[in-house]
C-alpha cells in the first residue's frame, strides 16, 4: 500500500518529486536523430525546457497513484498531456491569436524563431503526444484525450474565445469558453489516470467532477492574475486580456465576484474528491494551491 501524503509539507514534497519525474522524462522525448531537422528539435526543446507547473501530467500521475499504483508506470501517457498543453500555448501566443511576446519568463516561440517554426513545432508536439498516449494500449484513453482537445473541448473553447474578443458576452458564454479551452484538458488528465488505474464508474465520475471544478477555477484565477499579478512571477504579458478585450470572468462579473466564484468551485471540488478517502489529501492541497497561486 502506498502512503498518501496528508500534511501540507508532505503534499508539497510529493508534488516536487512528481514534477521532477515529469521533467526527467521530458528531456528524453525529442531524439537526437538527424532525420529530425535541428531547428525543429531546438524549437521544441526551447518550449519544453521553459518550465511550467506540469499540472496536467502530475494530475494524471496522482489519479493513477490513488489506486496504489506506482506513478512511474504511466509516465509516457502522462507526459503526453504536457506536450498537448505546450503545443496549445505555442499556437495561442501566435500573432493570429493572442499575439503575446512572453511565455514562462522568456520570449514566445514565434518571437524566438518565427511564426512558421512555431506552428510546426506545435504540430510536432501534438503528433508526438499521441505517440506517447498510444503506449498505454488503451483506446478509451486516446478517445478521452482526443475529445477533450477537439471540437467538443479545447478547440471549441478556443473558437468561442476568438469570436468573443471585443464583443459583449454573457456569463454563460464565458463559462463555455473556460470549461472547454482550459478545463477540458485538466478534467481529461485526471480521468485518464483514473482509467489506467482501474477506476469504476463512481470513482471516474468523482475525478471528472473534481476536474471540471478545478479546471474552471484555474482559468478564473488566471483571468484575475492578468489584472493583479506580476509579470516577473507569471512569466508572461500582464494586462493583455484587457487590452485585447478578451472574454474573462473579471470583465463579465468583476474582480471580487470572480475570486468568490473560484473559491466556491474549489470548495465544491474538495468536497467531491473527499469521496476517495485518504488519497484525497493531495488533491485538496492542489485545490488550495490553485486558489492561492500568484504565478
Amino acid at each position: 500500500m502506498i502512503e498518501h501524503p496528508q500534511t501540507a509539507d508532505e503534499c508539497r514534497n510529493h508534488l516536487e518529486r512528481l514534477r521532477s519525474l515529469v521533467d526527467d522524462y521530458l528531456v528524453t522525448v525529442i531524439p537526437e536523430d538527424d532525420r529530425v531537422p535541428e531547428t525543429l528539435r531546438s524549437a521544441i526543446r526551447y518550449s519544453l525546457d521553459a518550465g511550467g507547473k506540469r499540472l496536467r501530467p502530475i494530475l494524471t500521475l496522482l489519479a493513477y497513484e490513488s489506486f496504489d499504483h506506482d506513478p512511474s508506470d504511466i509516465i509516457r501517457p502522462a507526459c503526453a498531456l504536457e506536450l498537448i498543453h505546450t503545443y496549445s500555448l505555442i499556437h495561442d501566443d501566435l500573432p493570429c491569436m493572442d499575439d503575446d511576446d512572453f511565455r514562462r519568463g522568456q520570449p514566445t516561440l514565434h518571437r524566438k524563431y518565427n511564426d512558421a517554426i512555431a506552428v510546426l513545432a506545435g504540430d510536432a508536439l501534438h503528433a508526438l503526444a499521441f505517440e506517447l498516449l498510444s503506449s498505454a494500449r488503451n483506446n478509451d484513453v486516446v478517445r478521452e484525450v482526443s475529445r477533450a482537445i477537439g471540437i467538443f473541448g479545447m478547440l471549441a473553447g478556443q473558437v468561442a474565445d476568438v469570436e468573443a474578443e471585443g464583443n459583449d458576452i454573457t456569463r454563460e458564454q464565458i463559462e463555455f469558453i473556460h470549461r472547454n479551452k482550459t478545463g477540458a484538458l485538466i478534467e481529461a488528465s485526471l480521468k485518464i489516470g483514473a482509467m489506467l488505474g482501474g477506476a469504476e464508474n463512481d470513482r471516474l465520475s468523482t475525478f471528472s467532477e473534481y476536474g471540471q471544478r478545478i479546471g474552471l477555477a484555474f482559468q478564473i484565477i488566471d483571468d484575475v492574475l492578468d489584472i493583479t499579478g506580476s509579470q516577473d512571477k507569471l512569466g508572461k504579458d500582464i494586462g493583455s486580456d484587457d487590452r485585447n478585450l478578451k472574454a474573462t470572468y473579471p470583465r463579465v462579473i468583476g474582480l471580487e465576484e470572480s475570486r468568490a466564484f473560484a473559491k466556491k468551485l474549489i470548495d465544491e471540488a474538495k468536497e467531491e474528491i473527499a469521496k476517495i478517502g485518504p488519497a484525497s489529501g493531495i488533491f485538496k492541497f492542489i485545490g488550495d494551491f490553485i486558489l492561492m497561486r500568484d504565478s
